[in-house]
C-alpha cells in the first residue's frame, strides 16, 4: 500500500489530517487528549475540530459526568457515517462490508460462489451490493471509496491483478473494472499486506514494531511485513510470498505433495476435508476443528502445525521478528496447537533469533483484511481531509 501524498508539516491541513487520524486509530478523544498529544492549543484543536465537523467527517459532544464540577471537555469522535466498501475476493466466496471512519463494521455479507469467479463477475457483485445497502442501511452514508484485499500479486500503484493463480486471473486492471461498476474510487492492495497492516495498527501486531504476519486463506497462505512500523512490499510490491516457500519436512509421514510449497502442504481445503465441511467461513472452519473429537483431525492439525513451524522457523531467522501473527485457518493451528508451536518453531530457529519471540493469533479474526481494506480506501482521506468535499 503506497502512502498517500500528505500535507507539508505544521501546516493546517496537516494538522488536519493528524485529528483525524488521532480519532480514527484511537477512538473518541477529548479536546484535551488531542491538545496533549499534538502539542498545539486550545484554540487551534477547537478551530481545526470545528472544520472536520463541518465536513462530516467527527462528530462532537459534551459528556454528561455525574458529581463533576465544571464543564468537561468535548469528546471527538470519528463519523460512523463516512463509509468505506471493504472488498475480499477469494475462490469459494467473496465478503464485502461496509466500514465506517470509526472502524464499526455497519453490515457485511458473504456471497459464495459455485465456480471460481471472474475478475467481471467479482465488480458485478460489488456493485450490485452497493446499490441494495444504498436503499438500506447506508441511505444516508457517504461512500468515500472502495478497498479490495486480493489473494495475489497486485501492483497497488494502478490497481492491476499481475497474478492471483487460485483465482486464474492475470494481469487484470481490476480497480478499473470496479470503478467502471460503482462509480466510486477504488484501490486494490495484497490481502495480506492489508492483513498485516490492520493487525500492526489494531490487532495482535499493535505496540510491535517488526511484525511477520501470514493469512490462511482459501487460495493459500500469502504474508505481510512490518519492519520499524513500516510497510514493506519490496521493488514490484510482491514481497511477503511465504506459501510459495518450500518448507523443511524431515519426516516423510508429514509430506503430502512431491516438493511442494508450503501452502501445498498446509492446506485450508485439507482441514476442510478432514472436517467433512464443504465451504465455511473462518469462524465455521475454526469452531468445527475445535469441537472435533475426530483422531483425524487432530492429526492432520498437528501434521499441518509441524510444517507450518518450520517455515515460520525460516521467516523467524530471516527478519528476526518481535511477533508473528496468524490469520484465518493459520490462527486455528496455533490455537489448537498452543505451546507445541512455539516450541516447534524456537527448536528450529536460531536460539538468538527467536529469544522473545511470540506468536499470536490475528486479534481481529475475521474482519482483519475487511479492516485492512478500508483503511487503504480511507487512506487519501486520512492523508488530507482538507482536500476532500
Amino acid at each position: 500500500m503506497p502512502p498517500p501524498t500528505s500535507p507539508a508539516t505544521g501546516t493546517r491541513p496537516h494538522n488536519l489530517a493528524r485529528l483525524l487520524r488521532l480519532v480514527h486509530e484511537l477512538g473518541a478523544q477529548s479536546r484535551a487528549e488531542l491538545t496533549e498529544t499534538t502539542g498545539l492549543n486550545r484554540s487551534t484543536i477547537a478551530d481545526l475540530v470545528a472544520e472536520l465537523v463541518r465536513r462530516g467527517l467527527v462528530e462532537e459532544s459534551v459528556p454528561d459526568v455525574a458529581g463533576r464540577v465544571g464543564r468537561p471537555s468535548p469528546v471527538v469522535r470519528p463519523s460512523a457515517g463516512v463509509v468505506a466498501i471493504a472488498v475480499n475476493p477469494e475462490i469459494d466466496a467473496t465478503e464485502i462490508a461496509a466500514v465506517g471512519l470509526d472502524r464499526s463494521i455497519l453490515v457485511r455479507d458473504r456471497i459464495e460462489h459455485a465456480t471460481v469467479p471472474t475478475p467481471e463477475e467479482v465488480a458485478a457483485v460489488v456493485a450490485d451490493r452497493i446499490s441494495t445497502w444504498k436503499d438500506d442501511v447506508l441511505a444516508g452514508a457517504r461512500i468515500e471509496s472502495v478497498g479490495i484485499a486480493v489473494p495475489g500479486l497486485v501492483r497497488s500503484g494502478d490497481g492491476v491483478i499481475r497474478n492471483a493463480p487460485h483465482l486464474h486471473w492475470s494481469d487484470v486492471p481490476f480497480a478499473d473494472l470496479v470503478r467502471e461498476a460503482t462509480g466510486l474510487p477504488v484501490s486494490v492492495d495484497n490481502d495480506a499486506t492489508l492483513g498485516a497492516i490492520a493487525e500492526h495498527r489494531y490487532g495482535a501486531g499493535h505496540g510491535f514494531d517488526d511484525v511477520v504476519y501470514l493469512n490462511g486463506g482459501a487460495s493459500g497462505i500469502g504474508g505481510g511485513l512490518i519492519i520499524h512500523s513500516i510497510p514493506v512490499t519490496g521493488a514490484g510490491g510482491y514481497a511477503g510470498e511465504f506459501g510459495q516457500n518450500r518448507p523443511r519436512i524431515s519426516d516423510d509421514a508429514d509430506r503430502r505433495t512431491g516438493d511442494g510449497t508450503l501452502e501445498a502442504e498446509v492446506s485450508r481445503r485439507m482441514l476442510l476435508d478432514v472436517a467433512d465441511l464443504d465451504q465455511a467461513d473462518d469462524d465455521t472452519l475454526d469452531a468445527a476443528l475445535t469441537a472435533s473429537e475426530s483422531v483425524a483431525v487432530e492429526a492432520e492439525v498437528a501434521r499441518q502445525a509441524r510444517v507450518l513451524a518450520s517455515a515460520l522457523a525460516n521467516a523467524v531467522n530471516v527478519l528476526n521478528p518481535s511477533v508473528v501473527v496468524l490469520g484465518g485457518f493459520l490462527a486455528t493451528l496455533s490455537a489448537l496447537q498452543g505451546e507445541r508451536l512455539v516450541d516447534d518453531v524456537a527448536a528450529l530457529a536460531m536460539t538468538e533469533s527467536a529469544e522473545g519471540l511470540e506468536i499470536r493469533p490475528a486479534a481481529l479474526g475475521q474482519d482483519r483484511l475487511l479492516i485492512g481494506a478500508a483503511e487503504l480506501a480511507f487512506a487519501d482521506l486520512l492523508a488530507d481531509p482538507g482536500a476532500r468535499g
